[in-house]
């Protein structure tokens, strides 16, 4: 028997068969599933709030909430309007991000190709990097002050490392190959810096800059209970000392959606510089 006469022996399936078999079903989109969970935690949320499974004192109906946030809008809080505040603490956190750009790239930069600076700051990064802000906060109080400058400094201090570590992380991983080329060309060793590896560690140094982001509003809540007149962490700081718990949980909700836009526009960016280095 021939293989044609095989093949041709097998069962064939027909169009009908064919037609009959189940489709699988295309998987929900991300997005889709994350939508539902929010919706399931404002479900839950405002059923314990109905039938005062907690005191409102604790935890307020999402009703109340978002009054809290129209109020904080139209009248603000602690002397201030919710824009104020946001204003305040947005430029609380670019000009600590500005701040750790500029000291954190060079550092990395130094740290990844240069024996003599990853013995020097290899040292101060991994000290700095476990510390949390309130364990520095009081000395940093003694060394700038009680004004802007401690509170940003605070805020820079807690971005810094990631910004280094990516940095450095990146300018090592920069392909040997590139670098022998662009010598072989007969490149300095400050256009293969400026022109092969600064380029090639764009991506890692924008992953730092997202994860130092996250790290600088967790501290900002921290920096703004000195002395502060203003921010949104000031704002949550003095409602939580008179329990009023609607204008806690709408501070905390303003922060979350400020974070969640800064992350996309920080992907945008990404995306339009490294292209092919994104994978969302």
């Amino acid at each position: 028997m021939t293989l044609s006469t095989e093949i041709g022996a097998l069962p064939q399936r027909t169009e009908a068969e064919e037609t009959a078999r189940p489709r699988t079903a295309r998987p929900l989109p991300v997005a889709v599933i994350s939508a539902i969970t929010v919706v399931l935690i404002i479900g839950a949320w405002g059923l314990a709030s109905a039938y005062a499974l907690v005191s409102p004192v604790f935890l307020p109906s999402p009703r109340q909430v978002v009054l809290a946030l129209y109020n904080l809008v139209a009248k603000g809080f602690v002397d201030a309007t919710l824009a104020e505040h946001v204003g305040a603490s947005l430029t609380r956190i670019f000009g600590a991000l500005i701040a750790s750009i500029v000291i954190g790239i060079p550092a990395g930069i130094a740290i990844g190709t240069s024996r003599v600076g990853r013995g020097i700051l290899d040292p101060i990064v991994e000290f700095l990097r476990p510390l949390p802000p309130l364990a520095y906060l009081p000395l940093i109080i003694i060394w700038v002050g009680i004004g802007e400058a401690s509170k940003i400094t605070v805020i820079a201090l807690s971005m810094l490392p990631s910004i280094i570590l990516s940095t450095s992380a990146g300018v090592r991983a920069v392909s040997k190959d590139h670098v022998n080329a662009a010598r072989s060309l007969g490149a300095s060793r400050w256009q293969v810096l400026a022109e092969v590896v600064l380029p090639s560690s764009v991506p890692s140094i924008l992953t730092g800059i997202r994860i130092a982001l996250g790290a600088g509003w967790t501290t900002l809540v921290a920096a703004e209970l000195v002395a502060a007149t203003s921010g949104i962490g000031f704002m949550i700081q003095s409602a939580a000392q008179f329990l009023v718990t609607d204008i806690v949980i709408a501070g905390i909700i303003v922060i979350a959606l400020i974070a969640i836009l800064l992350e996309y526009i920080a992907r945008l960016i990404e995306r339009r510089l490294v292209p092919w280095a994104s994978h969302r």
